[in-house]
């Protein structure tokens, strides 16, 4: 790994969809957001899927679970083979660049020597990028949505408050899979607010009947953190904001600018005008410093969440791009 560790018998979890063609060039590799997964199907559907944009009937599309998440790949909960027990609190800190590396080992194993189109926003977003910067003749076809090319203090803050939320439940010393569930409730609520945006909140939590204690923002936040609750674990939301605090396609490259004149691929970029946590002035410096990349600020309500909800804009971008 980057940090110089070694972490042994990974395992990678990833869906395909449709064929390769004969000379393989119509790959689609898609890069997930923070908490999401290899089936890419279930929560990017209007962009992927029969008769869609990327089709299997065309495509040959492949997404990848990666590495310190919870829904395939080697994570905290998988078994440490120094130990013969779960990783837990030892899972060692993993970095983009290791998760790119990930990806060569599975892309060499399936022998893909060319990526038609590599997509993703977000955390999806920057590992594509990180990807087209270390392996500049891979990716023909570059789509970064809301992304940037290093995590900001920011969005440092952001994380590192969500894991002082985590590290406040007192079950989180706990060496078992609910450890700390009450901490990623109160985690994720924090996260959401920098998904949307003031103006988000209130076109959609606005409280219809005028009464103390009865607000629609509240019983949204708690919605949300016990939802997510039901389908992750502390461990990897743990290890997955650690991933993203580690984006930086400028470390030991000399400079941000000069690892973005590294990327070949034609290369599209799209913000979010409401977007708070990846403001547009970050996909800006990215048009600025990658050479044929086109800019597309879309407008949304949405905030930073807007790359997922605002599909038909979207697809509309990627069409003419």
């Amino acid at each position: 790994m980057e940090s110089g560790k070694t972490l042994s018998k990974i395992e990678l979890c990833y869906s395909t969809y449709g064929k390769l063609n004969a000379d393989k060039s119509n790959v689609v590799w898609v890069c997930h957001a923070l908490t999401g997964d290899s089936n890419v199907f279930s929560w990017w559907g209007q962009l992927f899927g029969e008769q869609k944009l990327y089709n299997p009937e065309e495509h040959f599309v492949i997404c990848v679970n990666v590495l310190g998440s919870c829904y395939g790949s080697t994570g905290p909960l998988s078994i440490n083979p120094a130990t013969n027990t779960p990783y837990f609190h030892d899972f060692p800190e993993i970095s983009m660049r290791d998760i790119v590396a990930s990806f060569e080992l599975l892309r060499n194993h399936l022998v893909i020597n060319k990526i038609h189109t590599c997509i993703g926003g977000s955390l999806g977003g920057q590992q594509a990028l990180e990807w087209a910067v270390s392996n500049p003749d891979l990716i023909e076809n570059l789509i970064l949505m809301a992304t940037n090319a290093r995590t900001s203090p920011w969005g440092i803050a952001l994380n590192e408050t969500q894991r002082m939320a985590i590290c406040a439940d007192e079950t989180w010393k706990n060496q078992n899979e609910n450890a700390g569930l009450n901490g990623l409730k109160a985690a994720r609520a924090i996260a959401l607010l920098s998904y949307r945006s003031y103006t988000t909140y209130n076109e959609t939590q606005k409280d219809v009947i005028d009464a103390l204690g009865t607000y629609k923002a509240v019983s949204y936040q708690k919605y949300q953190g016990q939802k997510f609750s039901e389908r992750y674990n502390t461990f990897s939301y743990w290890a997955m904001t650690v991933i993203l605090d580690s984006h930086n396609v400028g470390r030991n490259r000399i400079s941000l600018e000069n690892a973005l004149s590294k990327v070949k691929s034609k290369t599209l970029i799209l913000g979010i005008s409401s977007d708070v946590l990846f403001p547009t002035e970050e996909q800006e410096f990215l048009a600025k410093h990658i050479k044929n990349a086109y800019l597309h600020i879309l407008d949304s309500l949405y905030g930073h969440d807007g790359f997922l909800m605002e599909s038909e804009k979207i697809i509309d971008v990627i069409k003419k791009f």
